[in-house]
């Protein structure tokens, strides 16, 4: 596909996207923010998670998208007694009722969709949450002898709850970093709430027709990764991950005093990434530095470690991310 022909595609995604908005709409109040950061994540083949308090229909927001976007869905409630196999699947005993030959059959788990809904992964033990750690990485999963790939495209969207902390399993920073996004799902606003409150309570469903399939999500993947990025925009993404890091000789030093730990090369990836697909999700067919600044909360959120100082003064990653754009950006950049 030549350059023409990937502009062409991005002009028809924008259009897509507009009606993929009004679609969603009709079942989710507000939220503009979540629904096109999550969808930044599938464009950019990348996995989400999303941080609220119940309540705020994260569940909802994702099978909705599933069924916008025509992909198969599965959930998976986590619970401390989730085991491995629960996810990836298992082999079962079964008796041939003619032979009498008996033999082993692989009973696929959950895990082998599309769209895969992780409700509350922080509450099931660190063994089960690392069952998702291959899929996520290599799209594939190991059962015994046994490599099966997953269905193409294959997501990972997971919800935590941020309030609720007896008896979870705060997810390992390894983990966290396979997640291209930390998405923080807020509350509505007044005018929202009384929405949701008539819609929820009013009799009939909200009818959904598909916006595109799972092989134009595959073509779109490919296209966002071909987006122009010149040289100045990489290095701002790769200056704004270093700074992150309070023993890199560049970071400010709020920095040294305030991160415990920061952010690894994937920050720097993602960053360009995310931000190719914001520029695509915008019908254009290049991406800024603009782009990277409107990013780099989501993807930098969950990979920057506050230390003890930080919380007592109430600084948050994402006020720390703020300062690091503000300093490192071209100011001309930052304009809206």
């Amino acid at each position: 596909m030549n350059n023409h022909d990937d502009k062409a595609a991005v002009e028809r995604l924008h259009a897509t996207y507009g009606v993929m908005k009004e679609q969603i709409a009709r079942v989710i109040v507000g939220q503009q923010d979540v629904v096109e950061q999550v969808l930044m994540a599938v464009f950019c083949k990348g996995h989400a998670l999303l941080v609220g308090v119940p309540g705020l229909a994260k569940t909802l927001l994702v099978s909705t998208l599933a069924r916008a976007l025509d992909l198969s869905f599965r959930r998976i409630q986590f619970t401390p007694d989730l085991m491995p196999a629960d996810i990836t699947g298992t082999d079962v005993l079964e008796v041939d009722p003619e032979t009498g030959r008996r033999g082993f059959r692989f009973v696929h788990g959950p895990i082998f969709t599309n769209l895969l809904l992780a409700d509350e992964i922080n509450r099931t033990p660190p063994k089960t949450q690392a069952a998702l750690l291959e899929a996520m990485q290599e799209r594939h999963v190991t059962v015994g002898e046994r490599t099966m790939d997953l269905p193409a495209p294959f997501f990972v969207l997971a919800t935590q709850n941020p309030i609720e902390q007896e008896g979870t399993y705060p997810l390992p920073e390894a983990q966290l970093d396979r997640f291209l996004f930390n998405i923080v799902v807020d509350y509505p606003d007044a005018n929202e709430e009384r929405e949701i409150i008539r819609r929820v309570t009013a009799p009939g469903e909200a009818k959904l027709s598909p916006s595109m399939s799972a092989a134009d999500i595959i073509q779109l993947q490919e296209i966002v990764k071909r987006v122009p990025v010149g040289d100045h925009v990489i290095d701002f993404a790769a200056n704004l991950a270093r700074a992150t890091r309070p023993k890199d000789p560049a970071s400010p030093d709020f920095v040294r005093e305030m991160v415990a730990w920061g952010a690894g090369p994937r920050a720097g990836i993602g960053l360009i990434s995310a931000a190719k697909a914001h520029a695509v999700l915008r019908g254009r067919f290049h991406a800024t530095t603009r782009d990277v600044a409107d990013v780099a909360a989501p993807v930098l959120r969950h990979r920057v470690l506050t230390t003890f100082n930080a919380e007592a003064a109430g600084v948050t990653s994402d006020e720390i991310i703020r300062r690091l754009v503000t300093k490192f950006a071209p100011k001309e950049d930052l304009k809206v």
